[in-house]
């Protein structure tokens, strides 16, 4: 497997640590719904796990759910309930979601908030404080940036051609500077705030990942993945508390995932083009047209989301899932097109050229129970629950239709024929006419597949 590696911005050849993969992958912050730039991450991510998987590899796969930051207490406080109730809405309602994009679920979903997971936090900053890369503000405990040679490596700024900015408490900043971050946040009037040997306060944003990261997959782990929009300050932050605090390489392969544009433009409330799973259903397109749609890009690549492409994807869904409906029971499959398919998967997830090959393999001459096996080895990596369909079945009298239009068609009687033809496909039927003879498929709606 070969991996693009933004640490070296190389693509390298996946060497793991271990005989069980470390991958830990930036989950949501869980203040509204996570929206489909997001998701467009997170099928990426699920995409890598499944590859990983195809190719043999056990998978310890960590997501972490940021459940304080200043937006959520924010908006908290602006609804007046309880953080824990606010956020619990959320995350239950991305899990939801979750599901209906077939994404596989994480072995470990820490929240910041967990007893266990704060602790480690404390730990951390008071190992970095003892080290003397950390120091208290008035306002919180801040990294010291100039005290971390490797600043920079990630993200590739140099800190010699950019302002130095002023110490900030926000989890968030100007992307043109560097500056000290907060790992603790003092106590503030309206805020959630835990006791620590620093003082009483709460976490900041960056100090969170790295404490669940270390905590369940150890100093040095395989993969982390984000999007590309988190490569600073976050995942550059993550480096370099983490390595402050261990003295080891934090991650060999640093795999970020492109943005999502919508019409064009980035997604912006302003724009009023933010749109979330709910959105989508309300349009009458299924969930996984919207992850088939994320397969037709590279993830290292900028896609651009219309309603008109979303259709194109529900409909190749919809002609990928009647084909298959059509076919025989599943037997040896199809092992050229098997190995095209992993082929394009191992070269840096290249699903655009993954599902091509698939698509070659329905339209080829193989025979359909061959297909019908490969297409579901394929699926264990597309995810898009085709190894559910089951073979069609032709609704009462249609088979007997079928075979009266054919007798037609010999005797030359094309305008009776074709009379059958149409009410054939009324009942959800479409007949094609091949050199063996007639090939039928039953619509998605006969099948209770429709939307």
């Amino acid at each position: 497997m070969r991996f693009y590696n933004f640490l070296s911005r190389k693509v390298e050849e996946f060497e793991p640590i271990a005989e069980t993969v470390s991958l830990y992958t930036c989950g949501p912050t869980v203040y509204d719904f996570v929206h489909i730039g997001n998701w467009r991450a997170f099928v990426f991510e699920d995409i890598l796990k499944r590859a990983l998987s195809l190719n043999g590899y056990k998978v310890k796969h960590v997501m972490n759910l940021t459940d304080i930051d200043d937006k959520i207490i924010n908006k908290a406080n602006e609804q007046k309930i309880p953080i824990k109730e606010f956020t619990d809405q959320y995350a239950d309602a991305f899990f939801t979601d979750l599901e209906k994009l077939n994404i596989l679920k994480a072995d470990v979903y820490p929240r910041a908030t967990q007893d266990k997971y704060m602790q480690k936090m404390m730990d951390l900053i008071q190992k970095l404080l003892d080290k003397d890369v950390a120091y208290k503000g008035d306002d919180g405990v801040y990294f010291s940036v100039e005290k971390f040679d490797g600043y920079g490596k990630l993200s590739q700024l140099n800190k010699k051609n950019l302002k130095k900015g002023a110490r900030v408490s926000s989890d968030e900043y100007d992307k043109e500077s560097w500056t000290d971050f907060a790992l603790w946040k003092y106590k503030r009037e309206g805020e959630p705030s835990w006791s620590a040997p620093f003082g009483e306060g709460r976490p900041g944003w960056h100090i969170e990942c790295s404490a669940m990261a270390l905590s369940e997959l150890g100093e040095s782990i395989d993969i982390h993945t984000g999007g590309v929009d988190l490569l600073f300050p976050h995942h550059e932050n993550e480096i370099a508390q983490s390595e402050a605090a261990t003295g080891k390489k934090f991650v060999n392969v640093w795999m970020e995932g492109e943005h999502l544009l919508v019409g064009g433009e980035k997604m912006a409330k302003r724009l009023g083009n933010i749109y979330t799973l709910s959105d989508i259903a309300k349009k009458g397109f299924e969930p996984l047209a919207l992850r088939y749609l994320f397969l037709t890009a590279h993830y290292r690549s900028k896609l651009n989301f219309t309603w008109q492409s979303l259709e194109a994807a529900q409909n190749a869904l919809n002609n990928l899932r009647e084909e298959i409906s059509g076919w025989d029971e599943p037997k040896v499959g199809c092992a050229e097109f098997e190995g095209n398919f992993k082929k394009a998967v191992n070269d840096d997830l290249n699903m655009p050229k993954a599902i091509a090959v698939a698509w070659e393999m329905v339209k080829s001459d193989y025979p359909t129970s061959a297909k019908n096996q490969s297409i579901k080895i394929m699926d264990q990596v597309l995810g898009l629950g085709l190894a559910g369909i089951k073979k069609a079945q032709l609704p009462k009298n249609a088979k007997e239709l079928i075979e009266k239009r054919e007798d037609l068609r010999r005797a030359g009687k094309f305008e009776e024929s074709d009379n059958i033809r149409k009410e054939l496909l009324e009942m959800g039927v479409e007949v094609e006419d091949t050199g063996d003879g007639p090939k039928w498929r039953v619509k998605l709606k006969e099948q209770g597949l429709s939307l």
